[in-house]
């Protein structure tokens, strides 16, 4: 008896399952791409800068100290697409498809750390789920990369294959790495094919479809274009999302790109409104772009895609929970709605508790970078946004960081692909919370 009290003790929880297998893929990453054969010139690369590589990858966001294309080999290009898979799909659904693979049986409290890792509602059918996640994950993927194959084939040869199958997954996985730098030309992300409709509009399907999240993809498979019978959750994250690509493309469309052709205005406009969630590709140079836009795309950046997506940011459901709940507050009811039915106020209360930290995240990051790098403070809470939305879009500040900043944006990083709940839930996992209540004062708000 005593025995098995201990090993309830040390047994850890869903939430810290979680937290230390991204910590551990982050770590193995970063000593694989210290191997002088992960680098084009052999040479080993200091481990601050193979730790902000791996923490980039693994948790799908894009931001890099060195140039992907002309500074990783073959080899460290493939080590950072099987971190951005890993990170994509996230670590605990990896292993559970190796463990499926392999015919082993998934105990119930694997199934309980797949259920947490891939937010389903419920423990049962999580296994049929993750299953159906992986094979639409490999399908699409396979799609992106043949849409892609004759463009990059016509500009790359037989590298083109490489160049088709790296930036489909890069983009499915909302990481946003791209491999066309060279030495003469660094981080140049896709302006290369600013008006390719094949490139554009097969990215940003990538894109979307990743960061609308896998039970969005259930309900869509399962009721087809029968809308109503959807999940709310599903309802909620289809509505924001087209509402958060369509209302900004159509800012872009008039306030930065009115002087380019009309077909090229159209796809780079919806292009940069499309990446912002999380993604981090671009086609223009993002520098030139005026400060109001500059100021959406951070809050594009920090709202991110939907829960249970290989997408970052608070999320577009906690963005509809507070939005509801705001408009309840102004109409006097008691509680939050969608699609007539009723919000959970502890759903609310976390959703609060989620916008407060990322703001906190965003907000003291961008000060200290600002501080310590001597940097006006617009550009950092630019990539503060960018790196805890797990976004990776940049004013090009990122490679001059010294090591106190870098650090400062893999915390950001990590916080933003694993959530700041899952952190907090897995710290104070086992402590229980007293019933006793202290008396109650009010206090006027607003």
């Amino acid at each position: 008896m005593p025995e098995e009290i201990i090993h309830q003790k040390h047994r850890l929880s869903s939430f810290q399952i979680i937290i230390s297998g991204f910590v551990g893929v982050i770590l193995l990453g970063a000593l694989l791409l210290m191997l002088p054969v992960s680098s084009a010139e052999g040479c080993i690369t200091p481990f601050n800068e193979t730790l902000f590589t791996a923490t980039s990858a693994v948790c799908v966001t894009g931001l890099v100290v060195q140039d992907t294309g002309s500074y990783w080999s073959g080899f460290g290009q493939a080590v950072i697409l099987a971190l951005i898979q890993i990170g994509g799909l996230g670590v605990v659904t990896v292993a559970a498809s190796f463990a499926l693979l392999s015919g082993r049986k998934i105990s119930l409290m694997q199934r309980s750390t797949m259920q947490d890792a891939i937010s389903a509602p419920k423990v049962g059918g999580v296994v049929r789920l993750t299953q159906f996640i992986l094979r639409g994950t490999f399908l699409i993927e396979l799609l992106g990369a043949a849409a892609m194959l004759p463009v990059f084939c016509r500009d790359y040869g037989w590298r083109g294959i490489w160049m088709a199958v790296f930036h489909s997954i890069s983009a499915f996985c909302n990481a946003g790495f791209d491999i066309l730098g060279t030495e003469n030309n660094l981080y140049p992300s896709l302006t290369g094919y600013t008006g390719s409709p094949i490139i554009n509009i097969t990215i940003m399907l990538l894109i979307v479809i990743g960061g609308i999240g896998f039970l969005t993809w259930d309900d869509i498979c399962e009721h087809k274009w029968h809308f109503h019978r959807y999940r709310v959750q599903s309802k909620v994250i289809l509505v924001i999302t087209g509402f958060l690509i369509v209302m900004p493309a159509a800012f872009f469309f008039f306030e930065d790109f009115s002087a380019l052709p009309t077909g090229t205005q159209l796809l780079v406009s919806f292009f940069q409104s499309v990446t912002t969630r999380t993604a981090g590709f671009n086609t223009v140079a993002l520098s030139a772009m005026s400060s109001a836009s500059k100021g959406i795309m951070i809050l594009l950046m920090l709202i991110g895609g939907a829960p249970g997506s290989t997408a970052g940011g608070m999320k577009t459901t906690t963005l509809g929970v507070l939005l509801a709940n705001a408009v309840a507050t102004f109409r006097q009811r008691d509680n939050a709605q969608f699609f007539k039915r009723r919000i959970d106020c502890n759903t609310v209360k976390t959703a609060s508790t989620i916008l407060t930290m990322y703001l906190t995240l965003f907000f003291g990051g961008g000060i200290f970078i600002s501080v310590y790098e001597h940097l006006p403070l617009s550009d950092c809470l630019y990539e503060t946004s960018s790196a805890v939305g797990t976004v990776g879009l940049t004013l090009g500040i990122t490679p001059q960081l010294h090591i106190p900043s870098q650090i400062v944006l893999i915390i950001l990083m990590y916080l933003g692909r694993v959530g700041g709940l899952t952190l907090i839930y897995a710290t104070l996992s086992g402590k229980k919370a007293g019933n006793a209540k202290l008396p109650q004062e009010k206090i006027t708000v607003g």
